[in-house]
């Protein structure tokens, strides 16, 4: 079926060129990466980056993730060490994004970073992104492409419910993972700062972490707040649906009700970790609020576990 939005585009070597003479006017685009949708603008760009928050609604002291094309354009800006040398031999490119220490002549503009001495960067696997950064002359500062505290998106008709034609989006289908990338601090001893794709007990094969209590200075995305809202409330450890809402179960066996969604991200697959579709589908059906099962405590729930406690955070 075509699409029938105009701001949405397949990705193609005429597109490819297109988008990158927007991000080269310093203007906004969304690309499509294998963890979610980001809303794209050059790194360097002091107005692209100011449009990426102005767009989103976005705190002033939530940092942003530049993505690189290769490992070394990422040296340029930030200095390695021997964690991110033996992580980066496994996981890059991929859904992993680093917080290094950033080098005194790093030209990613202070508005992307909020001045703090360090970078969120990782190496984006998605072809699509690539053929991007491949054809542009600097990374690109990319956090999801949704508002502020609402679902991320893992397809480009979720950027376009939030946006409509704000700005052109290149369609590269339904994201691999559908949840956000993994963050981990290498600046001292590992610490992850936000659970993601990868799961910790992974990257535990190959360093050791420890814990994070959060009262660091506020080196990642994804820690201020409210994050990831459909729109409606969420009650976590239920074991039934309020009246008008839904409920999400980990139990095949109890999703026989029209208001009962089963989820698991043990599914083989794309999309195994997407809680997010499935909370905007929920949001789509006109169900006026969503409980949750208990969630089951072994590792690969555990970002899904952070994405609903954070979303159901009632204001």
């Amino acid at each position: 079926m075509r699409n029938s939005h105009l701001n949405i585009i397949r990705p193609s070597k005429k597109n490819d060129e297109l988008i990158k003479k927007k991000l080269e006017k310093n203007e906004i685009v969304a690309l499509p990466t294998e963890t979610v949708y980001g809303l794209a603008g050059n790194a360097y760009s002091k107005k692209a980056v100011a449009k990426i928050y102005k767009t989103k609604g976005r705190n002033k002291y939530n940092p942003l993730i530049i993505h690189f094309k290769d490992m070394k354009s990422l040296k340029k800006e930030v200095q390695t060490n021997k964690h991110f040398t033996k992580l980066s031999k496994h996981f890059c490119p991929g859904p992993i994004t680093f917080i290094l220490n950033k080098k005194k002549g790093s030209k990613i503009t202070k508005l992307a970073h909020k001045n703090l001495k360090t970078l969120a960067v990782r190496i984006p696997k998605n072809e699509d992104i690539q053929n991007i950064l491949k054809i542009i002359n600097f990374p690109l500062a990319a956090p999801s492409a949704n508002k502020s505290g609402s679902l991320s998106p893992t397809k480009a008709l979720h950027v376009y419910d939030e946006f409509k034609n704000k700005f052109t989006i290149l369609d590269g289908g339904p994201t691999k993972y559908g949840i956000e990338s993994t963050v981990i601090d290498l600046t001292s001893k590992p610490v992850i700062l936000r659970k993601g794709a990868i799961p910790s007990r992974t990257l535990e094969k190959f360093i050791s972490l420890k814990d994070n209590n959060e009262k660091s200075s506020l080196k990642s995305p994804g820690l201020i707040g409210k994050h990831y809202s459909p729109g409606i409330p969420i009650y976590l450890n239920r074991e039934r649906p309020y009246s008008g809402g839904a409920l999400i179960t980990f139990n095949k066996k109890k999703s026989k009700n029209k208001n009962c969604f089963f989820f698991s991200p043990k599914i083989k697959g794309r999309n195994s970790l997407d809680i997010f579709s499935l909370m905007r589908l929920i949001k789509n059906k006109k169900f006026t609020s969503i409980s949750v099962n208990k969630i089951p405590n072994s590792d690969i729930y555990k970002s899904i576990a952070d994405r609903l406690m954070r979303a159901s955070i009632h204001e």
